[in-house]
């Protein structure tokens, strides 16, 4: 999760966009809204991106090789998954040892999880499946934003293009 620098929404998807000569992190909205595109790599880099680092998934050596959820634009972590994984384990009458072992996963996965951590997507899919819960949820950006509000957020890109278009 990332603050949109062109809108200023807060905590929501965002992918690396060209605006100008400038790179900056958009929501999907911006995007869709200013007709932008996510910015692409050249195939011969992104092979050699690859390479230097095999558990990079292409963005900076961060996460795991595998499927991008975010490629899909519509689906994010609920804020309240260690919550929701907690309450459906101890609904079961299981302790995490007992749900570690039908995951197939070691015990401290599934103490990371249940204290705030974000798991991979593979562990949220073998939890979905192992406790019948929803951990994905439709991405919705945060509509509340306060324009005057102090040291919340600063001057945006688009606060600049906005005021340019008045």
């Amino acid at each position: 999760m990332a603050d949109c620098e062109l809108c200023g929404a807060m905590r929501v998807s965002t992918r690396q966009v060209t605006m100008g000569r400038a790179i900056v992190q958009a929501c999907k909205k911006c995007m869709e809204k200013l007709g932008l595109s996510e910015q692409k790599t050249a195939p011969g880099f992104a092979q050699l991106n690859n390479s230097k680092n095999p558990t990079s998934g292409g963005y900076g050596g961060i996460g795991k090789r595998g499927k991008d959820i975010m490629l899909k634009n519509e689906k994010e972590l609920d804020q309240k998954f260690s919550r929701i994984v907690t309450q459906a384990r101890e609904a079961r009458g299981w302790d995490k040892r007992e749900l570690a072992k039908r995951m197939a996963e070691k015990i401290n996965v599934i103490n990371n999880v249940e204290s705030g951590k974000r798991p991979t997507d593979a562990v949220i899919r073998k939890l979905e499946r192992t406790l019948d819960i929803t951990l994905m949820v439709e991405a919705r950006p945060d509509e509340n934003r306060q324009i005057k509000s102090g040291n919340l957020r600063g001057f945006t890109l688009g606060d600049f293009l906005n005021d340019g278009k008045e």
